[in-house]
């Protein structure tokens, strides 16, 4: 989960970053469209809310971030396209969505039980492993910033989930991801 230090860090990244950007003269205001697909009362969108109001901070109002909720520019699989064509400058998205883009490495995060508990992922995506995972972005021409806490999957279902039997016969909706695909499929 993004702490109040780690958007702290976030929006002062940003701006250090967008101070070597060339484009903007000292005059001009930077427009910054982070685009997600969640309501804004979601930790997700109290999050970047959080973000818009301390990078405009951090900036002194130099940097403009607008935040679009709910899918208000683009559909959940439209975003990506959106920020590689440069619509939008931030995204929020969940690390399935880079398996499709052609960064498989991702998809480990998809495993289940692969972390014991926060700590531990932590450790992985602020760590070398993280770093290196967030490089491999660049060459589909995104930087990655951070990792945004989703939480771990939960299961949910009109019935209780409490035995691997109580999913036989169910239709579960999942993120694209392969490997989520694979082991839902194990309860068929």
């Amino acid at each position: 989960m993004l702490t109040r230090r780690s958007l702290a860090a976030l929006a002062g990244a940003t701006a250090l970053a967008l101070s070597f950007a060339g484009a903007a003269t000292a005059q001009e205001k930077i427009i910054i469209k982070f685009s997600h697909v969640v309501a804004p009362d979601t930790p997700k969108g109290k999050a970047a809310a959080k973000f818009e109001e301390l990078a405009e901070a951090y900036t002194n109002g130099a940097v403009d971030v607008e935040v679009y909720p709910n899918s208000q520019l683009y559909k959940d699989k439209e975003e990506m396209e959106a920020l590689q064509l440069g619509a939008v400058q931030m995204l929020a998205p969940s690390l399935a969505k880079f398996g499709p883009l052609g960064v498989q490495d991702f998809e480990v995060f998809d495993l289940p039980f692969i972390f014991t508990d926060y700590d531990a992922l932590r450790k992985v995506t602020q760590g070398d492993v993280g770093k290196m995972l967030l490089g491999k972005l660049e060459d589909k021409g995104i930087t990655g910033l951070a990792y945004w806490d989703n939480g771990f999957k939960i299961m949910s279902a009109n019935s209780p989930l409490k035995t691997p039997d109580d999913f036989l016969g169910l239709k579960m909706r999942i993120q694209s991801s392969k490997v989520i695909e694979a082991y839902m499929n194990t309860f068929r």
